[in-house]
């Protein structure tokens, strides 16, 4: 079953009554300008028809119809009213082609027409976005309509060429004094988040996302539990940060390619906004299920397991979506992705294949998280690559000499613990025991408090004792 491309009457069209009912309700569809699923600009014309072969868990296959790999389907019951289905091609075997549906697959049947729009995954984008919050697909979930006019992007895009990337040199203020003093972060950085669960990782995104010094702030919550989407927005948000926010939001229950495409939609978000000169703040959490439904498309398509299980796209998607943050032109996207660490012994693939990828990470520690420490952060096991470029030197003097104090307290606290150490053998010892108390409660803030730069580091010289 295959047509050709339409004219006023194909002679390839479909002569069944059932099937000719069905072009004639795509044609009304397309001359009504609908878009389907919210996620793809517009119906182009009828192209090819074709028809479910088999469904085998998360896995379509269709017969008779031409698209392209990335290219959208719509699936769709004969003589049937309502929404289609729509599926994103993946690959072909012979003549079938390879789906992966973009919603639940309840309700498919045998034979089910299948239709390809001749576009891959489109998200629109605009200042009508700001405050919105949109599904991993990029469609309303708050219920409000799309703009007609508004632009759409693909979500597939190419990262800045790496010669037309300028350095990175402007600083970007977090209003965390610990990611401010000792992991300074420029404008258009990279950083990873690594933390396992329960540390603190969302809210520490949410004072970011409050605090940050950035022109728009777009989050993608990629795997979440369902509840934790209101409780984020009103408790780690507030009304404050979402009013120049986009949350893109596709929870655990949602389909593996909802979740895997909602990474890309934040990106693209971003993207418009950076192309407008603007400084965007992308926070995604977390990679680690957004890889995990990669992996669920990449295994159900056949493709061999390597390590712990993970196909080989996902390291290669991994690097397409973190080049595509960064300075292009006069914006610049500073990105921060959280990891969940799922062993200490350096067995997580995804967590070390990230490390290699960004320009820092922040550790958050289960230790600290249990010390009612937070935010968590593990100065001394964490890095940022950058702050040298954009530091100032009596900065860079000032960490240098609190990193020394909290190492060399750390190499005693067992001492200290067992009462085995005894004060004046090292005037360097004494130093760090006297000033670990003050550093402690430097490192600590309230989620709901901000504190400028400026501050941050007299606080520091206070504590280290100058």
């Amino acid at each position: 079953m295959s047509g050709g491309r339409e004219s006023a009457a194909p002679e390839s069209a479909p002569s069944s009554p059932a099937l000719s009912a069905l072009q004639q309700r795509l044609q009304q569809l397309h001359e009504g300008g609908v878009a389907a699923g919210g996620c793809v600009s517009a119906l182009r014309s009828y192209e090819s028809l074709g028809r479910i072969d088999s469904v085998v868990g998360t896995l379509i296959r269709a017969r008779g119809v031409s698209a392209a790999i990335g290219e959208i389907c719509e699936l769709w019951s004969l003589g049937e009213e309502g929404a289609p289905l729509l599926a994103e091609v993946q690959g072909f075997e012979g003549d079938s082609l390879v789906l992966t549906p973009m919603g639940d697959t309840r309700g498919l049947r045998p034979a089910m027409a299948v239709r390809a729009l001749g576009r891959s995954h489109q998200v629109q984008v605009g200042e009508h976005l700001l405050g919105r919050v949109l599904d991993g697909l990029g469609r309303p979930l708050d219920g409000w309509a799309q703009p007609g006019q508004a632009p759409w992007n693909p979500v597939f895009a190419e990262p800045p060429p790496a010669l037309g990337r300028a350095p990175i040199s402007g600083l970007l203020e977090t209003g965390v004094r610990a990611v401010d003093a000792f992991l300074t972060c420029g404008q258009g950085q990279r950083v990873g988040i690594f933390a396992p669960a329960g540390c603190g990782k969302s809210t520490l995104l949410g004072m970011l996302a409050r605090q940050a010094r950035a022109d728009v702030c777009v989050l993608a919550l990629i795997g979440e539990r369902g509840r934790e989407v209101r409780e984020f927005m009103q408790d780690c948000l507030g009304p404050e940060g979402l009013a120049r926010s986009v949350l893109v939001v596709a929870t655990s229950d949602r389909p593996a390619l909802e979740r895997a495409r909602a990474a890309l939609v934040a990106t693209t978000i971003a993207e418009h906004f950076r192309d407008q000169g603007r400084s965007v703040l992308l926070l995604l959490d977390s990679v680690t299920r957004h890889a995990r439904a990669l992996r669920e498309i990449g295994l159900a398509a056949g493709e061999p397991p390597t390590r712990r299980g993970f196909p080989p796209s996902v390291f290669s998607s991994l690097p397409r979506l973190f080049e595509r943050a960064g300075i292009a032109g006069r914006g610049a996207i500073t990105a921060f992705y959280t990891v969940l660490e799922e062993s200490s012994d350096g067995d997580d693939p995804i967590s070390e294949e990230v490390r290699s990828l960004l320009d820092g990470h922040i550790v958050l520690s289960r230790k600290l998280a249990t010390q009612a420490h937070f935010p968590a952060i593990d100065v001394l096991a964490s890095v940022s690559r950058v702050a040298h470029r954009v530091s100032t030197g009596e900065h860079m003097e000032l960490q240098r000499k609190a990193r020394v104090l909290m190492a060399r307290y750390r190499e005693l606290e067992m001492l200290i613990s067992m009462g085995e150490y005894k004060a004046g053998q090292s005037a360097e010892s004494d130093q760090a025991v006297a000033a670990e108390p003050a550093l402690r409660a430097f490192l600590r803030q309230s989620e709901h408090v901000r504190c400028a730069l400026d501050r941050t580091l007299v606080e520091l010289q206070a504590a280290c004792g100058a």
